[in-house]
């Protein structure tokens, strides 16, 4: 019961969904999440190839969510 309590005091974590740019095969992938995961205040990281989209969940700055995925080589449209 204490743990539920915990779990609701909590707030919810805020969703970023961007567009990634020029990803083409599972390691394009594999190198924006864990780029992306790096990021301060990134809880979860998901990228889908086929959409090109990357969604995160966490208090994250816009600036270095950029910052890393550039760093993987890519671009945020």
């Amino acid at each position: 019961m204490i743990a539920l309590r915990r779990l609701e005091e909590q707030p919810p974590l805020s969703q970023h969904t961007y567009q990634v740019e020029g990803m083409s095969c599972a390691h394009c992938v594999a190198a924006v999440s864990e780029q992306v995961s790096a990021v301060p205040g990134v809880e979860r990281v998901a990228v889908d190839l086929a959409s090109g989209s990357l969604a995160i969940d966490g208090e994250v700055d816009a600036a270095e969510v950029k910052g890393a995925v550039e760093a993987a080589g890519y671009a945020l449209v």
